[in-house]
């Protein structure tokens, strides 16, 4: 069909939602100095309207969530054949049952401070419910609620065909994963996660499309990239940092696809049909004429209202009681380990060597740094915050960036969507983006220093 062959009201039904949807996720606006999306500007309102409720919210929702899980699993999960969506979100396999329970564990002990310090300390424990969660809390609100926008109404198959272009032959991936990238970028990797998960369970990826953007294009945001970059105290040079960030995250991006364990994962779909979406272009079509068509045709099969918040409640439901017991459960022991153990040091002996090679000064202390960012994307920063070398602390600073895997957060949100991925394919993918992004900065790094 052509988008002449559409009534005036099917148009529309494409152009207004989608325009709502990029407003909301793409286009970027100032905010006290810093460049962020519009998703992120009323996340951060809600946080500091609620800021003294949400440790308490957040750990309530862990608390029913790992309740319910348990309970399903006493009473058997036929009794909720009659809510597919409820029996999937708390029918789980042993392991995350045994994750939404500590998790539970955890968050009260932060919160009534009760038990050790190294899990209710404001480094590990309080780190993640006092700080963290509070973040996803009002991210997934907002984020899950407006995610059809992007959705549903046709935005992805305009792109998704203006785009197949390029992003095959670079990245052997659809087009339409532009979206999810560019939403990740100007707002936060959550959302990207969060996205790809959506898509993936919809069946517009294969196992291995879904693998490959949920781990190499959820990047870390701009305004979180800022935070950074001033916590090492080296501000003033944001641009050449966020430009090596670009530089290494794109070449980390053309390799990973092409290698294990991504390059492994099955080329099949959620419901494992191997037949792939046609990319192809009719004859009768120009690029976009067919973009288009698609895109109206796609927002003209789109429901009314009551089916986009419905959608959008449980985007939400799903990712609060999906994702936020599992952050906080392994993003927890993640953060006792780097603290409170010598295990990433030891971990970071072997990099010595490559630092020096590399001619990168104080290469024991930055050493330290490389692996604890799989804890947490921060600690390196952090750790690396006193150490005199600027060169040093602009590589640290720009590798836990470009590393992308942290349990806190990216990891903890992939282990807890239905994105095929597991902790082994993780730290691996993690090990591989520094070993592929270390060389690529540091070169960098000489020519700036």
């Amino acid at each position: 069909m052509k988008a002449r062959d559409f009534s005036a009201f099917s148009h529309l039904k494409f152009i207004i939602p989608s325009l709502l949807g990029i407003i909301l996720f793409m286009v970027p606006f100032s905010d006290d100095g810093s460049v962020t999306i519009l998703i992120a500007i009323l996340a951060g309102w809600l946080q500091e309207e609620l800021a003294g409720a949400l440790s308490f919210i957040m750990m309530f929702i862990i608390s029913i969530t790992a309740i319910l899980t348990v309970l399903v699993k006493i009473i058997g999960p036929d009794k909720l054949n009659g809510t597919p969506f409820f029996k999937s979100l708390f029918n789980v396999p042993a392991v995350w049952v045994i994750t939404r329970v500590l998790g539970m564990i955890f968050a009260i002990m932060v919160y009534f401070q009760i038990g050790p310090e190294a899990i209710t300390s404001d480094v590990t424990g309080g780190l993640l419910l006092d700080d963290l969660l509070h973040v996803l809390f009002a991210v997934f609100l907002f984020a899950g609620l407006f995610l059809p926008l992007l959705l549903n109404f046709g935005l992805l198959e305009l792109f998704g065909v203006l785009l197949t272009k390029i992003m095959r032959p670079l990245f052997r991936l659809p087009g339409r994963s532009s979206i999810d990238s560019l939403a990740s970028w100007l707002g936060d990797g959550t959302i990207g996660v969060l996205l790809t998960s959506k898509q993936y369970e919809e069946g517009y990826y294969t196992k291995r499309e879904a693998a490959v953007i949920g781990t190499t294009f959820s990047v870390v945001s701009i305004t979180f990239s800022i935070v950074v970059i001033e916590e090492v105290d080296l501000g003033h040079m944001f641009i050449p940092f966020y430009l090596t960030v670009a530089i290494a995250g794109f070449i980390a991006a053309l390799i990973m696809p092409r290698i294990p364990p991504l390059s492994r994962k099955a080329d099949t779909y959620v419901t494992e049909e191997a037949d792939d979406i046609d990319e192809k272009i009719p004859e009768e079509h120009s690029t976009f004429s067919y973009a288009y068509a698609q895109a109206v045709q796609r927002g003209s099969k789109a429901k009314g209202p009551g089916n986009f918040f419905k959608e959008g409640g449980q985007n939400i439901l799903d990712m609060w009681m999906g994702v936020a017991p599992i952050v906080m459960a392994l993003g927890t022991i993640a953060l006792v380990i780097a603290e409170f153990t010598p295990v990433f040091t030891w971990l970071g002996y072997p990099f010595i060597p490559l630092l020096e090679l590399l001619q990168v000064p104080q290469a024991q202390a930055a050493s330290e740094t490389i692996l604890v960012g799989f804890a947490d994307m921060f600690l390196p920063a952090i750790i690396g915050s006193g150490i005199e070398s600027e060169m040093t602390r602009f590589i640290i600073a720009s590798l836990s960036v470009t590393q992308l895997i942290y349990m806190s957060e990216v990891g903890g949100l992939l282990l807890g969507s239905k994105v095929p991925v597991n902790l082994k394919d993780l730290f691996i993918i993690f090990l591989l983006r520094t070993i592929i992004t270390l060389p690529v900065i540091a070169l960098i790094a000489h020519i700036i220093f």
